[in-house]
């Protein structure tokens, strides 16, 4: 299991859940959640062979930003 982390700028609950909703929509074995009480905006990602950059371009259609935290 890997697990990776995104800085994002998902600012609202009902955002968070429609990011959320549309990842798992294409990625049904990610397990998906934020942590919007971090100043980052924290959304983890875990499974098994991660597709950041689709994550990261998914995230962007959505209209947000998301940046892989090292």
């Amino acid at each position: 299991m890997v697990v990776e982390v995104f800085k994002t700028n998902v600012q609202k609950e009902a955002d968070k859940n429609y990011v959320i909703a549309v990842i798992q929509t294409q990625f049904p074995d990610y397990k998906i959640n934020f942590d919007l009480e971090d100043c980052d905006k924290i959304l983890r990602v875990e499974g098994i062979d991660l597709e950041c950059d689709n994550i990261i371009d998914y995230v962007h259609c959505l209209g947000y930003t998301c940046v892989r935290l090292e």
